[in-house]
């Protein structure tokens, strides 16, 4: 095995598809584990975005593309952005940068279009920040000797960036900022003042930014999303999204990155961008063609519809966890997940968050993803909320009876009754 393959480890992933853990068998299993809004049928793409896709198969055009993606595609891209960051100004004197199809680099999925960030930007032994906890870009880091520096996200205060903490993590090896908002796991959307804030940070050490979004506009009620690119004046951004979750469209691995670059700060970069997506990174042409149609034709109401669906999801959830004894849930303000706290020091049984959550599968029947190693933060875990309604209810029940079960001020209260 090389270095590099031994060092690619993806921890979701060996949980997800590893040796499994055996269930109760009096009891079906749930899994609220992967991240995919369509597994359970109740989450889907929208018609028009079905329609799309046969009218492109039509078209009967099966060509390569070339490295950047076609520029239909692009175009479509760059329109979306557009469109969507004019509502927002960096002060009343300031237009949002417009960008353009030479802006737009098409990818194979989201997490490839970081892939090539990381690439574009950082050598060996140098490093990224990334928030903690978070999905794992350690994945694509670590195998290249990219340093996965940490700086922490605050649980009391919805998950923002802790500043302090985020600029002592910066040095002179330090080659961008990864920010993920909308995040994984945690469902945080950072309000425009916060973002204003690391903008500031990021200007003042002359360190660009690379945005995870591919969670963009998944807010719920009252949560306004603020792109980074739409509130940098001077910070280049470095846009990562795609079809994946916000148009319920994981498997057709179409991303994107968007150079955000008013000053012409990244000149180099953007050739190296490039560079490796020359590497046959690009997705398929089938899915390019049919993007135009799918971002142009697919209506506001049902991405609106969606998020509102999983707002309803997470209440339902919160409802039932923050009556549980020994674990403090920490209520999203969009995407796709929920993470729970748990007070390790009233389960004895457990010292980890994973024997928590495979104990959890043995009594329960119900799968979540530990927060360590999953999401480098121990004492937590993660739920998905894309899964029916019924289905969440019923395994939060199932939660709170194993904590009356383990949790040891369970027990108490139970003797003193």
């Amino acid at each position: 095995m090389t270095t590099f393959a031994e060092k690619t480890d993806n921890p979701l992933r060996k949980i997800w598809e590893g040796p499994k853990i055996d269930p109760n068998k009096d009891k079906k299993l749930i899994t609220l584990q992967i991240g995919d809004p369509t597994a359970f049928g109740n989450f889907y793409a929208a018609k028009e975005s079905i329609e799309a896709i046969k009218n492109a198969l039509e078209k009967d055009n099966f060509s390569y593309t070339v490295s950047s993606g076609l520029k239909a595609a692009r175009e479509a891209v760059a329109s979306y952005v557009n469109n969507n960051d004019k509502s927002v100004q960096v002060n009343d004197s300031d237009k949002c940068f417009d960008v353009n199809s030479e802006d737009v680099i098409m990818s194979n999925g989201c997490s490839t279009a970081l892939e090539i960030c990381f690439r574009a930007l950082a050598n060996p032994r140098e490093n990224i920040l990334v928030p903690r906890p978070s999905w794992n870009y350690s994945t694509w880091l670590e195998p290249t000797e990219i340093v996965s520096k940490f700086y922490n996200l605050d649980c009391t205060r919805n998950w923002e960036i802790d500043l302090e903490h985020l600029e002592s993590q910066i040095d002179e090896s330090t080659r961008a900022i990864l920010v993920n908002n909308p995040g994984n796991p945690c469902g945080n959307v950072f309000s425009k003042e916060h973002i204003l804030k690391i903008l500031e940070i990021a200007e003042k050490h002359q360190i660009p930014i690379i945005a995870d979004e591919v969670y963009e506009f998944f807010t719920f009620p009252g949560i306004e999303f603020y792109s980074f690119s739409s509130l940098s004046k001077n910070v280049p951004i470095l846009t990562c999204s795609g079809l994946t979750k916000r148009f319920i469209m994981p498997g057709i691995r179409v991303g994107w990155i968007v150079i955000h670059d008013r000053n012409n700060q990244l000149n180099d970069i953007r050739k190296g961008l490039l560079n490796i997506a020359g590497r046959n990174f690009w997705p398929n042409s089938t899915a390019q063609i049919a993007l135009t149609e799918i971002i142009k034709n697919t209506p506001k109401a049902f991405l609106e519809e969606n998020a509102a669906r999983v707002h309803d999801h997470a209440l339902s959830a919160y409802k039932i966890l923050r009556e549980t004894p020994g674990l403090i849930p920490i209520f999203p303000r969009g995407g796709m997940y929920i993470m729970i706290k748990i007070e390790l020091e009233k389960f004895p049984k457990f010292k980890t968050c994973l024997e928590f959550t495979q104990q959890l599968i043995r009594e329960q029947s119900v799968a979540t993803f530990p927060g360590y190693p999953c999401f480098n933060f121990p004492g937590f875990f993660r739920i998905v909320l894309t899964v029916p309604k019924e289905l969440i209810i019923e395994a939060c029940e199932r939660i709170k009876e194993f904590c009356e079960q383990n949790c040891k001020q369970s027990e108490k209260y139970l003797k003193s009754g």
